[in-house]
């Protein structure tokens, strides 16, 4: 990274954690009434356009590990909102697909989001906005 793009003092990866600190808070309050934690929250809303996912797919999207999703669809399966089968074709592979009362949930949560992101990014050039979405894509290959 250039240093000439980084402000004296800055850093990207403090200032996305304080992001991600701010935005958790907001959807928590804003989803109260749903009882989830931020992981059940993110998983539901990974899993909103109704299209079934994988567990490796699923974990993929949201960034978590085989075993800690394991134990978020866990708590998700028991409420109702998810149910666990298999993929045509491939019987190994578990899918994950939303109830019923899961798809409503996720619709809710998905709403918030994108309320949440007009709200914060609505005014910022196009630009900007893509920008973002490479740093952002680029912090979470650095794992990889």
């Amino acid at each position: 990274m250039s240093s000439e793009f980084v402000p004296s003092g800055w850093s990207a990866l403090l200032a996305l954690q304080r992001a991600t600190h701010a935005t958790l808070q907001v959807l928590a309050t804003a989803l109260v009434d749903l009882d989830l934690t931020p992981s059940e929250i993110n998983v539901l809303a990974n899993l909103a356009d109704g299209r079934g996912r994988t567990v490796s797919e699923l974990g993929a999207a949201v960034g978590a590990r085989p075993t800690t999703l394991t134990s978020i669809l866990d708590r998700l399966e028991r409420r109702g909102h998810i149910t666990r089968g298999t993929r045509p074709g491939d019987r190994r592979a578990v899918l994950i697909e939303l109830t019923s009362s899961g798809q409503l949930t996720a619709d809710t949560i998905r709403r918030t989001v994108t309320d949440l992101e007009h709200r914060a990014l609505d005014g910022l050039p196009a630009n900007t906005i893509a920008g973002l979405r490479v740093a952002l894509q680029a912090l979470t290959e650095v794992s990889s």
